[in-house]
């Protein structure tokens, strides 16, 4: 029997946080399974266990999977099946999860705590979190690669673009090279270091979909509005959170003189351009009318989040 995402459509304010509530854990238990199904080795030598138990570390320390979740959220707007949306969601948390291993490296944002816990470097030393982060990454791709998608082979494209010197990576370069110096900058520079892998995440959903042109056109908007979002929302937090609500440690911006939103909006400008964009995002969505909810509330959750 194929096995279709629900669309069930609250019908007022209480019933859609508890509607929004049941399908948020759904989904993350399914994403859930799949990863720590996609992180099981085969090999029996130690040094190969020691690297799948950093992976695992890193990968299924927990975490909102809110990029999983968009994936899931937009997929079910085309009645995608879901048992095909799970690879596509995992590929996008095992990315994000080599990613934050990489940024809590000394050599980059040095940043002893994650989720809560010790960063994997802390914890499996810091060659090995290379190494982990490495495997991670290449997961990833292996992941989209052995998928039931239509085009396994554009999925791994689409993410490879939001990963690299296109993207990510080179998001994170301009970040590192000090250069950053306007508003402009800022937004060309986390537009590829936050937005392009949330973009992904989307447009991942979307390829499990069947979507008109304009639909899609709609989702791209969506997406680079709430992607900026997060971002704003991530500087605000940082200024405003504590080190136990975010899961990692609070002012390291501000300790690292690092250019943010805050720095050069002040914070209540910041938090204005950031409810602007979510309210864009929002507003992207109109062509879908109701089915969108729960698309509409994880971009609400962007700019609401504690971590």
């Amino acid at each position: 029997m194929t096995i279709r995402q629900a669309t069930i459509e609250p019908s007022d304010a209480a019933s859609s946080a508890a509607a929004m509530i049941t399908w948020q854990a759904t989904h993350r238990a399914r994403v859930e399974t799949a990863l720590d199904q996609f992180l099981v080795t085969l090999s029996s030598s130690a040094e190969a266990s020691r690297l799948w138990d950093a992976m695992r570390y890193a990968a299924l320390a927990g975490g909102k999977r809110w990029r999983a979740l968009l994936v899931y959220a937009t997929a079910q707007l085309g009645g995608a099946e879901v048992a095909i949306v799970d690879a596509p969601a995992a590929a996008v948390e095992l990315l994000h999860a080599y990613s934050l291993v990489h940024d809590d490296l000394p050599c980059m944002d040095d940043d002893d705590v994650r989720r809560g816990q010790p960063s994997c470097h802390v914890a499996f030393g810091e060659a090995l979190a290379l190494l982990a982060g490495d495997a991670l990454q290449t997961q990833a791709f292996w992941v989209l690669a052995q998928s039931k998608m239509r085009d396994p082979a554009a999925a791994c494209a689409l993410l490879a673009s939001a990963a690299g010197a296109s993207g990510m990576v080179g998001g994170q370069a301009r970040d590192l090279s000090g250069e950053v110096a306007t508003v402009q900058d800022l937004e060309a520079m986390h537009r590829r270091k936050t937005g392009a892998l949330i973009e992904a995440a989307v447009m991942l959903g979307a390829a499990c979909a069947t979507l008109t042109p304009a639909k899609r056109a709609a989702l791209t908007r969506y997406a680079a509005a709430v992607g900026l979002a997060f971002q704003i929302a991530d500087d605000v937090l940082d200024v405003e959170g504590s080190t136990l609500d975010l899961g990692k440690t609070a002012g390291k911006d501000a300790a690292q003189n690092k250019v943010t939103y805050v720095t050069l909006l002040g914070l209540q400008n910041a938090k204005e351009k950031m409810r602007a964009l979510c309210e864009e995002a929002q507003q992207a969505l109109e062509i879908f009318g109701t089915a969108a909810w729960p698309l509409k509330a994880l971009a609400a959750q962007a700019v609401t989040r504690s971590h």
